[in-house]
């Protein structure tokens, strides 16, 4: 394993690597990127360096990450201890009696024993059954009541059966959080709250809700995501072209992604770095060989717009949305 590697310790006592490979590639995306893709770039990743791969039901990857992993551990590239992978329980999933068959799902999907760590994707259910995005004959989405606290028991079920060693939560708010600890009976603290972070959604009132709550902020879209057509407007900015951000990377001689990467692992946050290319895999990893002044960091904090590449809209309708709170 890379000496370079850094981990950060998990609310119940697992440690998750400080650099996550992101694997992210929303429905619709497929056209934009096949799934020889996606096995190529995993391959890569693992031979570069990479340990913390995130990975989700909806992505539609998880054979590929599986077949991936299982080639590098065949070829006593990686031992499976040595890898930390994550996976995501999707919207159509949260009756709790759904919960285990769609984990024991993913776990087959990604040829293991058990996940390092098992995500809520998003703190909004849907209607049960084979659509992913369930929809009435108006085209509007299909929602379902269940509470996620309920869905939260059948995950420290799955916890607890040793299926997944963490679980944890993705796109709630500090008030959803704030629900999940204060339920009756809580066993396992969710370890983690995955959400878009970066540079124009610095999300620090978040951040230091989860610290005072010891719930490690994990950053999708930490380099302003991979743009795809269907769920990023393209007239948005584009974040690795931000001139204060490439004012500080050339200071610093190193690459705007790098600084980007730099600025949330120094706030304490995991950051997930999606690449396809491998010069930009093994330039990620460079990010504990540096290290920037807190002038810079002072200079980063200052791009922050609350600016969200990835509202998910089609969400919006559910009440428990999670991104209509300031936080």
């Amino acid at each position: 394993m890379s000496s370079k590697q850094q981990f950060v310790k998990l609310n119940d006592g697992h440690f998750i690597p400080a650099l996550g490979f992101g694997t992210s590639k929303p429905e619709g995306a497929h056209s934009e990127v096949p799934k020889s893709k996606c096995l190529e770039a995993a391959n890569i990743a693992i031979g570069v360096g990479f340990r913390h791969i995130d990975t989700a039901y909806i992505y539609k990857v998880e054979e590929e990450i599986g077949q991936a992993v299982q080639s590098k551990i065949k070829a006593g590239i990686v031992k499976r201890e040595d890898m930390f992978i994550t996976t995501k329980l999707w919207c159509t999933c949260f009756r709790p009696e759904l919960v285990q068959p769609s984990l024991e799902k993913s776990l087959k999907k990604l040829q293991l024993d058990y996940v390092d760590l098992y995500i809520i994707h998003y703190p909004v259910p849907m209607e049960p059954g084979d659509n992913d995005y369930p929809v009435d004959e108006q085209g509007k989405l299909l929602l379902d009541t269940v509470d996620f606290c309920a869905t939260w028991e059948a995950l420290e079920k799955c916890k607890d059966a040793g299926l997944v060693k963490s679980i944890g939560v993705s796109n709630f708010n500090h008030r959803q959080l704030e629900r999940l600890l204060n339920k009756p009976g809580l066993k396992h603290k969710p370890v983690c709250n995955q959400v878009e972070c970066h540079l124009y959604l610095n999300q620090s009132k978040l951040l230091d809700y989860c610290k005072s709550k010891d719930i490690v902020l994990v950053a999708y879209g930490a380099l302003g995501t991979q743009r795809y057509k269907k769920w990023v407007d393209q007239n948005s900015p584009v974040l690795l072209n931000d001139p204060v951000l490439c004012d500080v990377a050339k200071k610093n001689k190193r690459s705007p992604a790098l600084i980007a990467l730099r600025y949330q692992i120094q706030r304490g946050v995991v950051p997930l770095a999606q690449s396809f290319k491998e010069n930009e895999m093994k330039e990620n990893l460079q990010v504990f060989e540096f290290q920037l002044s807190p002038e810079d960091m002072k200079t980063l904090d200052g791009l922050n717009r609350n600016f969200r590449y990835l509202p998910a809209q089609v969400l919006s309708v559910h009440p428990e949305y999670p991104f209509s709170e300031e936080y």
